[in-house]
């Protein structure tokens, strides 16, 4: 077993369409733009040897705004040109009380099984406070990219970047795992 980052996606793996200081995702594939740092921080850190995974909440798909035909080929350029390892999302509005849908921890849990993750060394960089809150609920440890939107923060993140390469960064500088451990 070994570790992963997960990655919230809107507003950490790709621009978030932002309207009056609240962050939205994007609804069609022509909306959809990887973050400039996004190639080089998923290279650097597949070479230390994590999984990377991405856990996003996407309501819109049961609110009947997303096609599924979109999102999915919004995850196939996480696949193919980011070397994401997986990608979980969560298709639930709020009210339909699933375990997947984050801030609870679901996505995180399953794909641990999936692909055989050690959560207690694992990181979360998310840009939301339900983002943290998952990562939390792991064990894992967590980033808070502040993006500066207008809305509540996280208050227990383990650490706040304004950037995915400090997030990156901080995730290789803070990382030790003796090789017995695995």
């Amino acid at each position: 077993m070994g570790p992963a980052v997960f990655f919230d996606r809107d507003g950490v793996l790709n621009d978030p369409i932002v309207i009056k200081g609240k962050p939205f995702s994007p609804m069609r594939i022509e909306e959809f733009s990887l973050v400039p740092e996004a190639r080089a921080s998923c290279t650097r850190l597949k070479k230390a040897g994590f999984a990377l995974v991405v856990v996003t909440n996407q309501p819109e798909v049961s609110r009947g705004n997303l096609e599924v035909e979109e999102l999915n080929a919004m995850h196939e350029i996480l696949y193919q040109e980011l070397g994401i390892d997986l990608v979980m999302a969560c298709p639930h509005d709020s009210l339909d009380e699933c375990a997947c849908r984050k801030p609870l921890p679901g996505m995180l849990v399953e794909a641990s099984k999936t692909l055989e993750i050690r959560l207690d060394k694992s990181w979360l960089i998310g840009d939301r406070w339900k983002d943290i809150a998952a990562g939390e609920a792991t064990g894992c440890q967590t980033i808070f990219l502040d993006r500066g939107y207008d809305e509540e923060k996280p208050v227990s993140q383990n650490f706040t970047r304004s950037t995915l390469k400090d997030a990156v960064d901080t995730v290789l500088r803070n990382f030790s795992l003796p090789n017995e451990e695995f």
